[in-house]
C-alpha cells in the first residue's frame, strides 16, 4: 500500500486512507466509515489532510458528520480542525479530558515538540477546533451513525485521553495506539510507550479490555487492519512488560537516562518500512515514555 491509497476493511464498510505520516508509508492510517452517518476516525497529522478529502470523495461521501479521535495525540487528532474547514457540518468527538486541548492546542503543541524532537518537521500546527463544534466522549457512551451504534471504552494507559471504538454491526474494533503497532508484514507487535503518560499496569488492563471484546477485527492506529484474536492482546502484553524490564535494567547498568535513551536508538535494528531512522526516532520516544513511568511508579 503506498501512501495516498485506499484500502477496505474485508467484508465491512468501513476503509482508510494512507497519508503517510512521517514520509513512512502506512504509518498514518486514517479510517472512514461509509455510515448513515458517515465518521472519520483519527483523521492523523493534518500534513496531508488533503489525502483523506479525497478518499472521502472518492467514496461519494460529501457531507462527513463526525470527526472521532481515539486519542489527541497530534499524530491522530491534528488535522481534527483542518478537516473540519472542508466539512461545515462536521462534529469532532474526543474524550473529556482530551477535548480543552483540541480547543486550545498550544499545550499540546509544546508536549509534542519536547517529545518528538526533530521528527516535529513532519507535523503542522493544529487548528485550534472551535467549542462549538466539539462533543466529549466518556466510557460507556455511544455513538449513533444511524445504521450502526460505536461503543466508547476508555483505555486510559497510553494516554489518559484515550478510547478504543467498538463498531457493533461490522464487530471491528478501532484501538489507536491501545494494541501497538504492527507494520505490514511484521511478525511481531511492537510497543509505543511515550511520555508523559504512559503506565504499564493501566496499558495491560487496556489490552485484556481489548481481549474481552473480541473483535473479529481490530484496526490499528498506524499501518491498517488486522484479523483478531485475543492471543494477540497475550503478546502484546509480554512484549509491554518486557519491553519495560529491559529499559529498567539499562538504567541499572548507565549512569544517565540520556545514555540510556541513546543505547536503545543507536542498538535497535532497522523496522521496516521504518527505516533507521524512524526505528531509532521510536526508540528514544518510546524509552523516555518508560522512564517518566519508572520515576512514577517508584515514588
Amino acid at each position: 500500500m503506498a501512501i495516498g491509497d485506499l484500502a477496505t476493511v474485508p467484508r465491512t464498510d468501513i476503509h482508510y486512507v494512507d497519508v503517510g505520516a512521517y514520509d513512512v508509508p502506512g504509518y498514518g492510517s486514517v479510517y472512514l466509515i461509509d455510515a448513515e452517518r458517515p465518521a472519520v476516525v483519527d483523521p492523523g497529522l493534518g500534513t496531508n489532510v488533503d489525502l483523506v478529502i479525497d478518499a472521502l470523495d472518492e467514496r461519494g461521501i460529501d457531507d462527513l458528520e463526525y470527526v472521532v479521535t481515539t486519542h489527541v495525540h497530534l499524530d491522530h487528532a491534528g488535522g481534527a480542525g483542518h478537516l473540519l474547514d472542508a466539512y461545515p457540518g462536521a462534529t469532532v468527538l474526543a474524550h473529556e479530558i482530551g477535548v480543552p486541548h483540541l480547543i486550545d492546542p498550544s499545550r499540546l503543541v509544546a508536549g509534542t515538540k519536547a517529545a518528538v524532537g526533530d521528527q516535529w518537521q513532519y507535523y503542522v500546527d493544529p487548528k485550534p477546533v472551535p467549542e462549538e463544534r466539539i462533543e466529549s466522549l466518556s466510557d460507556g457512551d455511544t455513538i449513533d451513525l444511524g445504521d450502526r451504534i460505536i461503543d466508547v471504552v476508555h483505555a486510559p494507559g497510553h494516554a489518559p485521553h484515550q478510547v478504543v471504538l467498538h463498531d457493533r454491526a461490522d464487530d471491528v474494533l478501532f484501538s489507536g495506539d491501545a494494541a501497538g503497532i504492527r507494520p505490514r508484514g511484521a511478525d511481531e507487535l511492537h510497543p509505543t510507550s511515550p511520555p508523559v503518560n504512559f503506565d504499564l499496569e493501566t496499558c495491560l488492563d487496556d489490552a485484556a479490555t481489548i481481549a474481552e471484546r473480541n473483535p473479529e477485527t481490530i484496526c490499528f492506529g498506524h499501518f491498517g487492519d488486522a484479523t483478531f484474536s485475543p492471543d494477540l492482546m497475550d503478546e502484546y502484553a509480554d512484549v509491554l512488560s518486557s519491553w519495560v524490564e529491559q529499559v529498567r535494567e539499562k538504567r541499572a547498568e548507565l549512569d544517565t537516562d540520556e545514555a540510556v535513551i541513546e543505547h536503545f536508538a543507536e542498538t535497535a535494528d532497522p523496522i521496516e518500512p521504518w527505516g533507521r531512522r524512524k526505528t531509532r526516532a521510536e526508540h528514544r520516544l518510546n524509552v523516555r515514555g518508560v522512564l517518566g513511568y519508572l520515576d512514577t511508579a517508584e515514588e
